[in-house]
């Protein structure tokens, strides 16, 4: 998720300095990447989910119309741009030999007469960029259809819809559509460690059948099982819950459904040990089923986050 979200960013930078293109000179449009990089970075405040990050560039607004912003207030300040040059620079009937002509002055905006300069400034500049905040002083009414509105945008299509991420993993390798144009290649080649945790698990608990001889005191489908747990503890792209569910149902369903399925097997047979040979005969059963109902929620739940 940490590379998702800093790609969002330096793409939404990128866009921002292709639009300068034929409107900012080269030394401009540098001096311009760098100040808006330096806005999101402020404005995501270390964040590294991806929703929050998109939610902070769509506050900032369409990139083309922070370059306008840009060079407005760069022709207000005298400052000539790359637009200036190719606009006036053949038809002006400046000789480059003589003396530096005075730059034109920008046409006067209707509504802008005797209006102070320094407001001009504050309005169109983007010498500083402004902290996004929400206008705190907006009547209540207005408060609250502008929550529906953010929840509205923030919900993902089909969100509210009965089991609509159930749907999408679903369709995920059959209609890329349903998941918004991602499929189970584009989450295999974005969560390679993820995928692969996942595939640990599944042959921690297809070895159980083999019967393959123990490692020092430790039963191989285990260290298996407890390499594809360490992963999926360290990954960054699951809530601690869902890790703990995914790893968590093969130990649930080999302790909790060993200990039911073996004691009703047992029925009126008496003694412990008849009970622990019913047990260690289901509890290898219920272990894969266990872990096929983790590795689903954890490959469930991470086509949903993406």
């Amino acid at each position: 998720m940490i590379e998702r979200a800093d790609q969002l960013v330096l793409n939404y930078v990128s866009k921002a300095a292709d639009a300068a293109h034929g409107v900012l000179r080269a030394d401009q449009r540098l001096d311009f990447a760098k100040r808006l990089r330096a806005r999101i970075e402020v404005e995501r405040r270390g964040s590294q989910n991806a929703r929050e990050v998109s939610k902070v560039l769509a506050r900032f607004g369409d990139p083309v119309a922070l370059v306008e912003r840009e060079a407005r207030r760069l022709a207000e300040a005298g400052v000539p741009t790359k637009r200036d040059a190719s606009t006036y620079g053949p038809s002006t009937g400046h000789d480059p030999g003589g003396p530096p002509q005075a730059a034109a002055a920008p046409a006067q905006r209707p509504g802008t007469l005797g209006e102070e300069p320094a407001l001009r400034q504050e309005t169109a500049s983007t010498m500083r960029f402004p902290t996004i905040v929400d206008d705190g002083d907006a009547p209540p009414g207005v408060q609250a259809y502008r929550r529906i509105a953010q929840e509205s945008l923030g919900r993902r299509p089909g969100r509210g819809l009965p089991f609509a991420g159930l749907r999408r993993v679903a369709m995920s390798s059959a209609n890329p559509m349903a998941t918004g144009g991602r499929d189970a290649r584009t989450i295999v080649k974005e969560h390679p460690r993820e995928t692969a945790a996942m595939v640990i698990l599944v042959v921690a608990a297809l070895l159980l059948p083999f019967g393959l001889p123990p490692v020092a005191i430790f039963e191989v489908p285990v260290l298996v099982w407890a390499a594809g747990a360490v992963i999926v503890l360290f990954s960054e792209s699951w809530t601690l819950r869902d890790k703990l569910l995914g790893i968590g149902a093969p130990l649930f369903g080999y302790v909790v459904g060993g200990v039911l399925i073996g004691g009703l097997r047992v029925g009126g047979e008496p003694g412990v040990q008849a009970f622990f040979t019913q047990f260690y005969d289901v509890s290898g059963t219920m272990f894969i089923l266990g872990t096929g109902v983790g590795v689903v929620w954890l490959a469930y739940r991470l086509l949903d986050v993406s």
